[in-house]
């Protein structure tokens, strides 16, 4: 239940970001929840894949090329699925980090009603 919670609350997150960011759309609240499994399910199985593969220059960048990896995921989100575009790496560098920022906070409001 606490990952269907999640997975919604990150396609909302998806939709609000969608209309915010002129570089990112998604044509529906259907098309969100798809993106917001592609993504976790590419957080789940690639990331950990890519984050080994460029250990070397992620300690050299002091970790700031993890940036780069989640860019890298939402670029994939993007090829996957057909409803969902971004237009430029910087423009999922950006997203990235936005929903990174709008899951922690909405995911710290679950933790609160608990």
């Amino acid at each position: 239940m606490k990952l269907i919670i999640k997975l919604l609350l990150t396609a909302v997150a998806v939709v609000v970001l969608a209309k915010i960011l002129p570089g990112v759309a998604v044509e529906g609240y259907g098309s969100a929840i798809i993106v917001a499994i592609v993504i976790a399910l590419l957080r789940l199985l690639v990331k950990p894949i890519l984050v080994l593969l460029t250990l070397p220059i992620t300690i050299v960048t002091f970790g700031l090329f993890l940036l780069i990896i989640n860019a890298i995921i939402i670029l994939m989100a993007d090829y996957f699925v057909d409803s969902f575009e971004v237009v430029s790496i910087w423009w999922a560098l950006l997203f990235s980090l936005l929903l990174s920022l709008f899951q922690s906070i909405l995911f710290s409001l679950l933790k609160e009603d608990q």
